[in-house]
């Protein structure tokens, strides 16, 4: 862990200032709780709170110190509170708020302590009610967690008591505001270029791919990445807890899940979704991650006629992706012999690409893996790419190299059908 992250504007944490931002607050808060919610926008807060702030004596304070002073209290108001600083930071990657006293971001890679605080839990628990409310989302005693995004397309995950022991706690993965292209995966060392190439060739050419990989090494991103090479005239169904996915195309259905009413009833899951998706006319289906019974649906859909499918899921590596993929689909509940999903398995799926986030925090994708066949009981896996890690440098960074295995993959005859001839340099012929 790195030194504290200083984020707050220094003259805001002076006490003069604070005292001087709580006396607007209570000026105003009164006044707007009478105003309909709809006539409640940040134009009329402003407004609100410059007149209550002319009417003070603060002809001594500096135009920059008065300028933050409002935004803190605007962002109080109708914005994200004090998360309202690293939300504008454009190198913070994920904020964590552990309670009201201590906030962590990662910015490059590496985690820090920031100086953002909470006034209290129940602080924390308004800035989640304004997060979750405009979704129609809530937390409460009896459903202490949720999921949600931000109108940038943030993710958001909340957690309050009982089962966040030590207070609320709110985790933002935040929206790249540039959308990230295969040529920035490629200058980040992600991918190589013969990497890209095949993995365009393998989208066009209709075949199901698993993204897999732990947490946070770029699923999502590699998900939205190789979306972008669906072609147009194709009709997508994106299906997803929290709406994330960034499709460019036009012919574009997109699934969100519910949460259930304060009856319990009316939730409507991944896998009534992916059903649901069934009777829709998709070409491709695109699940932002499978992690229960759904898993077996979309392996069904992947085996008859909905092939080009795109999914993720948590796992360490390829293999351990199948073994996760056979106990998700267990959890629909149906009594299938281990073989015979297998079979499913091997059947549906022709690709797994695998993410990494490596110990210096870059993100790789440390092998990309053809799923063959069976051979007996288990699934045969194929590395058609791979990452060879060399050593760790002495500035902490991993070394290694992204290199072709010199394995051309058994459906290449598919890939030319649809045009795409790949040479053997592609595939590290002579290695």
């Amino acid at each position: 862990m790195s030194e504290i992250f200083q984020v707050v504007p220094p003259a805001l944490k002076e006490p003069r200032v604070l005292a001087l931002k709580n006396k607007i607050l209570a000026a105003v808060l009164p006044d707007l709780q009478k105003l309909p919610v709809r006539e409640q926008t940040r134009e009329v807060v402003q407004a609100r709170l410059e007149t209550s702030l002319a009417h003070l004596n603060i002809a001594s304070m500096p135009g920059l110190v008065r300028e933050q002073l409002l935004e803190s209290a605007l962002a109080d108001l109708v914005g994200f509170g004090p998360l309202q600083w690293l939300l504008a930071d454009g190198e913070v990657s994920e904020i964590m708020v552990n309670g009201a006293g201590l906030t962590f971001v990662e910015r490059g890679g590496e985690l820090f302590e920031t100086d953002v605080t909470f006034d209290s839990d129940e602080h924390v628990l308004r800035i989640i009610d304004r997060m979750l409310l405009p979704l129609g989302r809530r937390v409460d005693y009896d459903n202490p967690t949720a999921d949600a995004r931000l109108p940038d397309g943030s993710r958001v995950n909340v957690a309050i008591p009982p089962v966040a022991v030590d207070g609320p706690t709110i985790t933002i993965r935040k929206f790249l505001s540039n959308k990230m292209t295969m040529e920035d995966l490629i200058a980040l060392g992600t991918v190589n270029q013969y990497m890209a190439t095949f993995l365009q060739a393998c989208v066009v050419s209709r075949m199901n791919i698993l993204i897999s990989g732990n947490t946070s090494s770029g699923k999502s991103t590699m998900l939205n990445i190789l979306s972008t090479y669906i072609p147009n005239h194709e009709r997508i169904i994106t299906i997803e807890d929290a709406v994330e996915l960034q499709m460019q195309q036009r012919h574009v259905v997109r699934l969100e899940t519910k949460l259930a009413g304060v009856d319990g009833a009316g939730a409507v899951s991944i896998r009534d979704l992916v059903r649901n998706a069934l009777r829709m006319r998709p070409d491709r289906l695109v699940v932002g991650e499978v992690r229960g019974g759904e898993t077996l649906d979309m392996l069904q859909a992947m085996n008859t006629g909905h092939s080009g499918s795109l999914t993720t899921l948590h796992a360490n590596s390829p293999r351990d992706a199948i073994s996760r993929l056979e106990t998700t689909a267990l959890m629909a509940g149906l009594d299938l012999p281990v073989v015979a999903l297998r079979r499913q398995i091997s059947s549906a799926l022709d690709l797994i690409v695998h993410m990494s986030r490596l110990p210096d925090g870059t993100r790789k994708t440390t092998q990309i893996t053809e799923v063959v066949g069976m051979e007996g009981d288990v699934v045969t896996l194929t590395d058609i790419f791979k990452f060879h890690q060399t050593g760790i440098g002495q500035d902490g960074k991993v070394q290694g190299e992204l290199k072709p295995t010199g394995i051309r993959p058994v459906f290449s005859s598919k890939l030319e059908v649809y045009g795409f001839k790949l040479g053997g340099e592609v595939f590290g012929a002579g290695l």
